[in-house]
């Protein structure tokens, strides 16, 4: 009897530490994107972009959109 009021507990206490999991929302950072003041030229290099971006101040970088831009990120 001991044994199962035992094996109630810790399923109780794994089932509250799964719900309350699932009902607390992440925060997630947004990330903002900037275009590159010292890329020029066609993007077609993720790599050269970010690593400009990253001489700029900022986390990264890759080639965006259309025009193929070197849009540099960071967190907002």
């Amino acid at each position: 009897m001991e044994l199962k009021k035992a094996s109630l507990c810790v399923l109780f206490a794994v089932l509250l530490l799964l719900a309350s999991r699932e009902t607390v929302p992440g925060t997630e950072a947004k990330l903002c994107r900037y275009p590159s003041s010292t890329f020029w030229g066609p993007c077609v290099s993720d790599a050269h972009c970010a690593e400009k971006c990253i001489k700029e101040g900022f986390g990264g970088g890759d080639c965006h959109g259309v025009r193929r831009r070197c849009m540099c990120q960071k967190l907002c």
